[in-house]
């Protein structure tokens, strides 16, 4: 579904410039743009140094404003594609009166010029599209070789968390996060009960409405270099 183009888009950019950065694409390969590293400096970007946490494909905006939250001892960076949608995340932000996240409209191929290694903590991906079929493997979220960033992001014993009403793309990621030596838990059953912390996304309130099953899973990173 195409969407539309927002009403006054690069005013309000502006308008929250200072909460949301932007990636240079003027290298279209992205092979080749994350050669040349420009690392985010999270304690000058947050002013402090707190844990950081990272959200890819943060759509509105709910589910990091519900974390960020939660746990203000926490920082937050999420991340959206579309400028169209990440400006709204960004306002959602700015209603709740948040200092402790930072947006990225950015792709996620791109994350390694700016991300350096172990210097996340969690990494969210939530509802993530599940590109079904063979031929669209290398634009989901998990593939082998976003996966292989992911790892190299996080911190020993970094967790990645996703939750999918996709049971075909939650078994793919399942077997990606094992394939990369991830220690892999289904959570779904523990989430449901309440074991396991969970902040619900629009998509989830509109899928539990509507009684369709959801999937949740943790990965740990378990790397020992």
């Amino acid at each position: 579904m195409r969407i539309r183009r927002k009403k006054h888009l690069k005013e309000r950019i502006e308008a929250v410039s200072d909460l949301l950065f932007i990636a240079d694409y003027s290298v279209p390969d992205s092979r080749e743009a994350i050669k040349n590293k420009t690392y985010f400096d999270f304690n000058k970007i947050y002013i402090n140094d707190n844990p950081v946490d990272l959200e890819i494909g943060c759509g509105k905006g709910g589910f990091v404003c519900g974390m960020a939250t939660r746990h203000p001892e926490r920082n937050y960076l999420a991340v959206e594609l579309l400028d169209n949608i990440i400006v709204m995340a960004v306002e959602n932000c700015v209603n709740h009166g948040l200092s402790n996240v930072r947006f990225f409209n950015c792709g996620a191929e791109y994350l390694p010029k700016y991300i350096c290694n172990k210097s996340i903590s969690n990494l969210y991906l939530n509802f993530s599209p599940p590109f079904p079929g063979d031929r669209y493997e290398n634009r989901r979220l998990t593939n082998s070789r976003l996966v292989g960033f992911y790892k190299d992001f996080l911190t020993i014993d970094g967790v990645i968390h996703l939750k999918t009403d996709n049971k075909d793309f939650f078994d793919y990621s399942f077997s990606q996060f094992v394939k990369f030596g991830f220690d892999v838990v289904d959570t779904t059953s523990k989430v449901k009960s309440g074991e396991v912390e969970n902040v619900v996304t629009e998509y989830e309130k509109k899928f539990m409405s509507e009684k369709l099953p959801i999937y949740y899973l943790i990965a740990k990173n378990k790397t020992c270099e």
